[in-house]
């Protein structure tokens, strides 16, 4: 392969970024976690090592590689390693339960397995149900059976693996829930890392200016497409990425203060902690220049605090892992502290990025409102192994969000509720149809209904309804511990009330907004 630009707006693949800013800004740091770093030199030969290492375990270009364990360096490692061997990544989302992460490991037919020691118990237990993997290395602590990351590693070449990469190669394999109650795997290219940004840059819009002086907050996790987005954006333009492995209020602040960290990307339940935390107002933001915000919508008392306190620029942005994160963007002029009717906009399509607001197959005109559909040139390829599920997504090049909105005459997209029975809880996705799977598995649920009501800390909380079977005797308690025990803690329900029936139409459809309708009838919008 060669190379032959160092400019951030010229990449077209993680390899080439990779070799690019190596040969560019050798010395300069890239990451740093904790009391540790690593400079674009050093990432490069190490993830060139990690390249060998999977190709010694067999692995060929799109065979599936897996990490499960909180952000370190590593992670950046192995995605660049996967990257430099036409691998593609499966990052997991730690906080999954063991049932959903066995589903997504042998449904991506994951070949090599990177685990953290805190996970060796889940592995170990799910090992005999894992139909595909070849290799499992321990990132971290010492493991009988596996061998360490760190020696596996240095036991590999430091020399440049020998590919041709491709914009449209498939980079990273990320898993969001579905309405079916099963996750697919979304599959981004690696153009959809590069091409938005560059078309941005191309029109002559700076967006944030990000450049080699900044220092960013990487605070959202690598299995999050907002988190990778942002990192790899601050790769390509040669800037230090801080990895925050675990988001803990206090700490962001005291790292926001050490690192001078100058621009961040946070979901507003993280704003929130924040502006709680009693050391907020004596930390010292003068650092602070850029603070994006999205996953969920922010109560407009919350950004007018964070406003005065940051005293930055602030930027709003929506997409969905689909539409390789960000498509829409509320940019810092149309932020007024006093509030405004535009800030209850999602924001105007970034150069490059087509919106319009269907019903069915017909285009609707300015302020009425239908279904978001999203044309980006990065939109994900498609989902893996699912392509009904792709058909009924990618229309024609349009991403269907599943988000209802309109678009005014000066083209601001407003978000007002949801096609896709969806829940979205300190940004996270979650689809009442998988919940209201696991809750029907207990011998005493006759029927569940599963719907988010506002919260004002999270944006939007789980709440079930529950018919108990004739006969029948459970507890909330219970039902909260059994559904713990088979998904992810974020996704269990924090409250439940249990009814007689559920309200229903005539056909014998369960009528959620007849449920939703207390929680959300004073509120001017049906997301929160």
């Amino acid at each position: 392969m060669t190379f032959s630009t160092t400019q951030s707006n010229q990449f077209q693949t993680l390899a080439g970024m990779c070799i690019g800013q190596a040969k560019t800004r050798p010395d300069a740091v890239a990451f740093i976690a904790g009391d540790d770093s690593r400079t674009f030199q050093q990432l490069d030969l190490s993830s060139n090592q990690v390249g060998h290492g999977l190709t010694a375990t067999g692995v060929t270009p799109g065979s599936r590689v897996a990490i499960l364990g909180k952000d370190t360096i590593a992670h950046y490692e192995i995605l660049f390693g996967c990257a430099k061997v036409k691998a593609v990544l499966v990052d997991l989302n730690w906080r999954l339960a063991p049932p959903e992460l066995l589903y997504i490991l042998n449904d991506a037919e994951t070949e090599v397995l990177f685990v953290a020691q805190t996970f060796f118990p889940v592995v170990e237990d799910l090992l005999p149900q894992l139909t595909t993997i070849k290799t499992i290395v321990a990132l971290d602590g010492g493991h009988p059976d596996w061998p360490g990351y760190e020696a596996w590693k240095a036991a590999q070449p430091k020399a440049q693996p020998d590919f041709e990469y491709d914009a449209n190669d498939v980079a990273v394999q990320m898993y969001s829930s579905g309405t079916t109650g099963r996750p697919k795997g979304v599959q981004l290219a690696n153009y959809s890392f590069f091409r938005l940004m560059q078309g941005i840059l191309a029109s002559g819009d700076p967006w944030m200016s990000l450049n080699p002086d900044d220092i960013l907050l990487l605070s959202l996790p690598q299995f999050h497409i907002g988190g990778l987005w942002w990192a790899m954006q601050g790769y390509a333009v040669g800037a230090a990425g801080i990895i925050v492995d675990t988001f803990v209020a206090w700490q962001a602040l005291q790292l926001i203060e050490r690192h001078k960290v100058s621009k961040a990307v946070l979901v507003p339940s993280m704003i929130q902690l924040m502006l709680a935390e009693p050391g907020c107002a004596q930390t010292d933001f003068s650092s602070f220049k850029s603070l994006v915000y999205g996953g969920s919508p922010i109560a407009p008392s919350l950004l007018r605090k964070a406003m005065e306190t940051f005293g930055c620029d602030f930027f709003q942005i929506y997409g969905l892992t689909e539409t390789g994160n960000c498509a829409v963007c509320l940019r810092p002029s149309d932020h007024d502290p006093a509030g405004s009717p535009r800030m209850k906009a999602a924001g105007r399509p970034f150069p490059g990025v087509e919106v319009k607001i269907v019903d069915g197959r017909r285009t609707l005109p300015a302020m009425r409102s239908g279904e978001i559909c999203i044309k980006s040139p990065a939109n994900m390829l498609g989902y893996w192994n699912n392509e009904s599920a792709t058909a009924q997504t990618l229309d024609g090049g349009w991403v269907r969000t599943g988000d209802v909105g309109y678009m005014d005459e000066e083209g601001y997209v407003y978000v007002c509720d949801r096609i896709k029975d969806m829940i979205i809880y300190a940004g996270e996705n979650l689809f009442p149809a998988e919940i209201e799977a696991v809750l029907s598995e207990h011998q005493a649920v006759a029927e569940v209904a599963v719907i988010g009501i506002p919260d004002e800390r999270w944006g939007e909380v789980v709440k079930a309804f529950v018919v108990p079977r004739q006969g029948g005797e459970i507890k909330q308690r219970e039902l909260i511990d059994f559904a713990r025990s088979r998904i992810a803690d974020f996704k269990v329900p924090k409250s439940i009330t249990f009814v007689d029936a559920l309200p229903r139409n005539p056909s014998g459809k369960v009528l959620k907004r007849v449920l939703r309708a207390p929680f959300w009838q004073d509120r001017d919008r049906q997301v929160s």
